[in-house]
């Protein structure tokens, strides 16, 4: 060919094969050769940016992508013995993928036609373009158990580490996966499933040592009677899903729509977008698009799947793994608004006006398909002039709106003024063998607060909607202080030099001034931690209370219905208001929404406990070969026994122990929270600051044991034996006089999940 081609016959070559792909292949294929080949070069790069093609190395394929999760259908293996799979769904234009199956040694045997969930990783330079990897069997859920292994001569046993577990399981020589005595194992059951006798099981997945990195999570999850394991009906509910249709929904597939969530995001909820609003009568306003996965269309009231995701009533998440509300069929694949694949959504259109307050709003249901799936820090580094390759091409026509429209709603937030805690949120980073390999503190970026100003906003639509349409629903309740818990702050405030004034109606504003006293002081984590400690915990109800931390009227939770049944059954309640279909909220269902709220209140705070438990094992693992070394610190609270320390590095709570305190009597003081010698008047109250040895550090429950060395800059008393000990400098320090001041704090505070 002595021509270039044209962009319109490359791309028809490029389809029609999808393995030669490289621009070498390209210029042979239409005999481009000598310096033309700079032009077909320059051409390639024309479509790349145009969108028609995705540059990956030294290849050029087709941009439309699959979900990293997706059911895909076995083919018949080929000449090598090889199995491939093809997607049950596929929205591209171009040809369907190739997708390589690669089993592993405790896969279940699979043949042609067996339908399957598998994780989906892109790969470059192969004649696949992506490698599965089985998540699960469609069609089949065995039972599966977590344990210890105790091996025999007829192959051994498997106790469960579950309360109230009443059965061992039985292994045969040949299905021990070659587990020794004592480990911790994972195994699922084989054979029919018996109601008398011991189950027999089959190994799959060896944790070793139960005190092991890897058990940590799983250990939580049985102490604290978590359900990870489906029903066989919900399963196969799941399973029979199919993606839903534009029938019945507003077509959103041409707005620019993007979710922008962790870097290692397991489902994503809300899509998000926003522009400058055309009208002349709204000068500097803003529409603001929040869609989000409509999980109503695929959890049906009174089905399998919904009697489970309100038994679970939130999906529970831990460093290593997530225990889903949802099973994986739904929570990663149809209702994860995965990018360029089209999704069902429950949408709200809001506009604002140039100061960020909402003037308007209009709920849809819809079928969207994503942009792109991007992570906060990528964003934020578009935004502050990196961008990459995937955030460049949308840093105009998509980023640079979003956060004009975030600008305005910072005006409004900053009327408003919801409480402004400072209180970092730690990171607990893990390698693959699930051992920690770092402890930190997430960064809070203008990303991050964009899309939570995004989804506290459509969340005051959904409850408004649903109140001006009398529709029953469940609100997000958070009461002010109680009276006990506001004088304790106050007195805490006034002995670490601040105010907070009495005799008025509390707002959260006064408790933002008090706040902005402490700001970058010595007693900052205090007044925060404190502040927090004197909040009440959130819950779900019927009916509405207001949200005093969020300083709003009417709060409904509606942006996660993936991972929390309250959004569940606000979508529902939409669903109804608004005549969208039969899989609205039923009646008996808003007669028992006390009793839901109740549940699904009880079901948050046991997921707090065991995410806790888990990160304090996490951090006693962490810290156990640095048993000896000394660390800094806050008194985080007191208790009869000692007192607890949260470290500056790690943010990880240990005891100091009575006996670790010296050795004179402690007298403890539960009104203001004070431990106080008898000999030597050493006073020790929360926020004190401290220098301490750890003594001891226990992986399996998560016990942090510390030696006190310094408080406030001075030495603990001396140890003199059974006479008791002699505190080094004044007792009367100024510290331990306000010390004595402050109140009543508990040691665990309560939810900051609004």
């Amino acid at each position: 060919m002595s021509q270039l081609p044209t962009k319109e016959q490359i791309l028809a070559w490029i389809s029609e094969n999808p393995h030669a792909t490289s621009k070498r292949d390209i210029a042979q294929a239409f005999g481009v050769k000598g310096a033309k080949r700079i032009d077909l070069k320059h051409m390639l790069k024309e479509l790349a940016a145009e969108g028609h093609l995705e540059k990956r190395r030294k290849t050029y394929l087709d941009a439309d992508r699959l979900p990293p999760v997706a059911v895909l259908q076995i083919l018949a293996p080929d000449a090598q013995g090889d199995l491939f799979a093809r997607p049950l769904e596929w929205a591209g234009e171009g040809p369907m993928p190739r997708i390589l199956f690669s089993a592993r040694a405790t896969d279940p045997g699979l043949g042609a036609g067996d339908r399957v969930l598998a994780r989906l990783q892109e790969v470059a330079g192969e004649e696949h373009h992506y490698i599965a990897r089985l998540i699960r069997k469609i069609g089949t859920n065995p039972a599966r158990v977590l344990g210890v292994f105790r091996a025999n001569a007829e192959g051994g046993r498997i106790v469960p580490i579950a309360k109230g577990s009443d059965r061992d399981w039985l292994v045969r020589p040949g299905e021990t996966h070659g587990a020794r005595d004592g480990e911790l194992v994972e195994a699922e059951q084989i054979g029919p499933k018996a109601r008398m006798g011991s189950p027999r099981a089959r190994i799959v997945t060896r944790l070793g040592d139960p005190g092991a990195p890897r058990a940590v999570s799983l250990i939580a999850i049985a102490e604290h009677g978590i359900p990870d394991a489906f029903p066989d009906a919900a399963m196969a509910e799941a399973d029979a899903a199919k993606p839903a249709g534009l029938k019945g929904r507003e077509d959103l597939r041409d707005l620019d729509l993007v979710t922008i969530d962790p870097a290692d995001a397991r489902d994503r909820d809300d899509a998000v977008l926003a522009h400058p609003d055309d009208d002349p009568k709204n000068p500097g306003g803003h529409v603001i698009w929040v869609a989000i996965a409509d999980v109503a269309h695929y959890v049906r009231p009174g089905s399998a799947l919904d009697h489970e995701a309100k038994k679970r009533g939130n999906s529970t998440y831990f460093p290593d793994r997530v225990v889903p509300m949802l099973p994986d069929t739904l929570s990663g694949d149809l209702c994860s608004l995965h990018a360029h694949v089209p999704r069902a959504c429950m949408a709200v259109r809001m506009v604002i006006d140039a100061e960020g307050n909402k003037i308007g709003h209009r709920f849809v249901r819809g079928l969207m398909r994503s942009r792109a799936s991007l992570a906060y820090e990528a964003v934020q580094a578009a935004i502050d002039g990196s961008p990459d390759d995937e955030t460049a091409p949308l840093l105009d026509p998509v980023l640079r709106p979003l956060f004009a429209a975030y600008g305005a709603l910072k005006k409004a937030r900053a009327h408003r003024q919801p409480l402004e805690l400072d209180l970092p949120e730690r990171k607990i980073s893990l390698n693959d063998a699930g051992e920690v390999v770092s402890v930190g503190f997430k960064d809070r970026l203008d990303a991050h607060k964009l899309i939570e100003e995004f989804m506290v906003l459509a969340n005051v639509a959904a409850a408004e909607e649903l109140l001006a349409r009398r529709q029953p629903l469940l609100f997000r309740v958070h009461e002010e202080p109680s009276p006990e818990k506001l004088e304790s702050l106050r007195e805490t405030a006034e002995a670490s030099g601040f105010s907070l004034a009495k005799g008025q109606v509390l707002q959260t504003r006064q408790l933002n001034r008090l706040l902005e006293q402490a700001q970058g002081g010595d007693f900052a984590e205090l007044i925060n931690i404190t502040t927090l400690r004197a909040m009440q915990q959130a819950y779900y109800f019927p009916q509405n209370f207001g949200h005093f931390g969020l300083a709003l009227r009417a709060y409904a939770h509606f942006t996660s219905p993936i991972r929390r049944y309250a959004d569940l059954v606000v979508h529902r309640a939409l669903i109804t208001a608004h005549g969208w279909g039969k899989d609205g909220l039923l009646l008996e269902e808003a007669e028992a929404l006390e009793d839901t709220a109740k549940h699904i209140s009880d079901t948050e705070r046991r997921s707090m406990a065991a995410e806790r438990d888990t990160n304090d094992r996490y951090l006693a693992a962490y810290l156990s070969d640095r048993v000896g070394s000394t660390f800094t610190g806050r008194i985080s609270g007191i208790a009869r026994f000692g007192a607890f320390v949260k470290l500056d590095e790690t943010g990880a709570d240990g005891l100091l122990p009575m006996r670790a305190l010296g050795q004179e009597y402690f007298h403890h003081d539960a009104d203001s929270q004070t431990l106080m010698g008898a000999e030597s008047g050493l006073t020790i109250g929360i926020g004190d600051r401290v220098k301490v040895k750890l003594a001891e550090a226990v992986p399996v429950t998560g016990g942090l044991l510390l030696e006190l060395l310094e408080i406030e800059g001075r030495q603990s008393p001396v140890r003199r034996g059974r006479g008791g000990g002699k505190y080094r400098g004044s007792p009367q320090r100024k510290a331990g006089q306000m010390a004595k001041k402050r109140g009543s704090l508990r040691k665990k505070a309560p939810s900051r999940r609004g």
